[in-house]
């Protein structure tokens, strides 16, 4: 089949795509990837098209800077510029489109011009349920009927930043108009199918979703088989105890200084080695136990580490549950609250430290309780080894089998 795989946001939205475009390739599928154009050379060394969409995913996020309202703007004008977008992507054609959590909503309607069929392939848990609150900004459990209720008042409000987009999209595809939100009930009516790209040992399938919704597992980014680690880094990891890794992925733009300092102090006072990830921020420090470094595969780097500091993004949580490594979770926003308390529920990481209340002091007790308190790392070992049972790109797989049969 020619599949196309339809994704946009930060590293952590697109780039497990590459390692579930590049499963389905070795299937004997035709793939592309549409993606932004900071995912070309990914995209390309997966042996996957690429199909550029016109959007910044900086643009998405407000980050720690803005408040609800810049946050809401900055998603409206992101939205806009990927109508237009995916539909120049898919005017070359395709068998199947594959569609992420932040493209679904609009590439329903693409997949009713084209009259394809269409794979939802979600890196969050975005379907209502009683089982726990939105994972954008729930926040505490409401309890079941409150849960499931604020999950539909997120959708209504997900179909309203759509609107705008939706309406101008199906103008251009010559399609009747037809709201956002009758859009998703009449997807919703044929139970469209979802597969879920995260670990059930995270988080287990809600009772009360809807047939045609599946856990099955992560897709993992693509990484070479012959990737080693750079000489530097692996001359440093064996000059002493394993370190610990710090990095804030796509969060914190412009912070780095500051953050580098941090993190610095922070591992000085908590008496460990580390190494600092870039990420948006551009974080680094300096130091004799302390090593800057690029964007590199978190399957390489992060089951030498003694803990794991991160921004709690759904990839980088998993990663590091994956690799068998206590997190030190520090959530920015978003759906990286959820996640953070996830990985403290099934005992695998430190108490949370939000990003606004991040000090020196604060990070090395944490990293120090990651470190030292043996139970996390016995917890994040079995669920390493629960993980590696799964195959969420296999799983896809089968899936994508029953159309071409």
């Amino acid at each position: 089949m020619r599949i196309l795989v339809m994704a946009a946001g930060s590293h952590g939205d697109v780039a497990p795509y590459t390692g579930l475009g590049a499963h389905l390739r070795g299937e004997g599928h035709h793939v592309a990837l549409a993606a932004p154009e900071t995912f070309r050379e990914s995209a390309v060394d997966s042996g996957l098209d690429f199909r550029p969409l016109p959007v910044d995913p900086r643009g998405a996020s407000a980050g720690p800077r803005g408040g609800s309202s810049e946050l809401f703007a900055r998603a409206a004008a992101f939205i806009d510029r990927l109508g237009d977008g995916l539909a120049d992507a898919a005017a070359p054609g395709a068998d199947l489109l594959l569609l992420s959590t932040t493209t679904a909503p609009l590439g329903w309607h693409l997949a009713e011009a084209m009259d394809v069929p269409s794979l939802g392939v979600y890196l969050q848990p975005a379907l209502p349920t009683r089982e726990f609150p939105p994972v954008v900004g729930g926040g505490r459990s409401l309890g079941g009927w409150g849960n499931r209720a604020a999950g539909a008042l997120g959708q209504r409000v997900v179909d309203r930043l759509h609107t705008g987009a939706a309406r101008r999209l199906r103008e251009r595809l010559g399609l009747p108009a037809v709201s956002q939100g009758a859009r998703r009930r009449a997807v919703e009516r044929v139970n469209w199918p979802v597969l879920h790209g995260f670990s059930p040992t995270l988080v287990p399938r809600p009772a009360d979703w809807r047939k045609g919704l599946q856990v099955v597992g992560n897709w993992w980014p693509h990484v070479a088989a012959d990737y080693r680690l750079p000489p530097e880094v692996e001359d440093f990891l064996r000059a002493g105890p394993p370190p610990v890794f710090i990095g804030f992925g796509s969060m914190a733009a412009g912070q780095g200084e500051r953050l580098g300092a941090l993190a610095v102090d922070a591992l000085r006072r908590a008496g460990a080695r580390g190494v600092l990830q870039a990420g948006w921020a551009g974080t680094a420090g300096e130091g004799d136990d302390v090593l800057s470094v690029g964007e590199m595969p978190h399957a390489h780097l992060f089951p030498r580490m003694a803990a794991v500091v991160h921004h709690a993004g759904a990839g980088t949580a998993a990663a590091a549950l994956r690799a068998g490594v206590p997190s030190v979770p520090v959530p920015v926003m978003a759906d990286q609250p959820f996640w953070a308390e996830r990985l403290v529920r099934v005992g695998a990481a430190s108490a949370p430290v939000r990003f606004a209340d991040l000090t020196a002091d604060g990070l090395a007790e944490a990293i120090r309780r990651a470190v030292e308190e043996r139970t996390l790392r016995t917890r994040a070992e079995a669920a390493a080894r629960a993980m590696a049972r799964e195959d969420g790109s296999a799983r896809v797989g089968e899936v994508v089998a029953t159309w071409t049969s």
